[in-house]
């Protein structure tokens, strides 16, 4: 209805719980960008299997891939997975990456919560 004023969850229990995303908050997240080399330009129309190969390298580890996304820009696929620590992390980029077909660069990201505790023992 017009006008009418939503009510919204706190910060801490909206980013502590990422409605929709399924995702436990106790296990990290990382995001990883992904650039198709030379090499791997002409196998553009396969980035499915890009995806569903790291999907596979994730979920071997003990992690699990929440998102993908291609993407317009200097990237041209982003996924959003997570994975128990971030040697596992490492070893899911080392494999996707072992073919040649992409780059990446990983960042761990930090729910609103993890930051806020990180911040306040600083």
């Amino acid at each position: 209805m017009a006008g009418e004023v939503l009510e919204t969850p706190p910060a801490a229990e909206f980013f502590a719980t990422r409605p929709g995303s399924g995702h436990d908050c106790a296990v990290p997240v990382y995001i990883t960008l992904m650039k198709f080399t030379s090499a791997g330009m002409g196998g553009i129309p396969a980035w499915r299997d890009r995806v569903e190969e790291a999907e596979r390298a994730i979920e071997a580890r003990g992690g699990r891939l929440l998102d993908a996304y291609v993407t317009l820009g200097r990237f041209d696929v982003v996924e959003i997975f997570e994975a128990p620590d971030d040697d596992t992390a490492y070893q899911v980029l080392i494999e996707v990456a072992r073919h040649g077909q992409v780059t990446t660069e990983t960042l761990r990201a930090f729910t609103r919560e993890e930051a806020e505790k990180i911040v306040k023992a600083s």
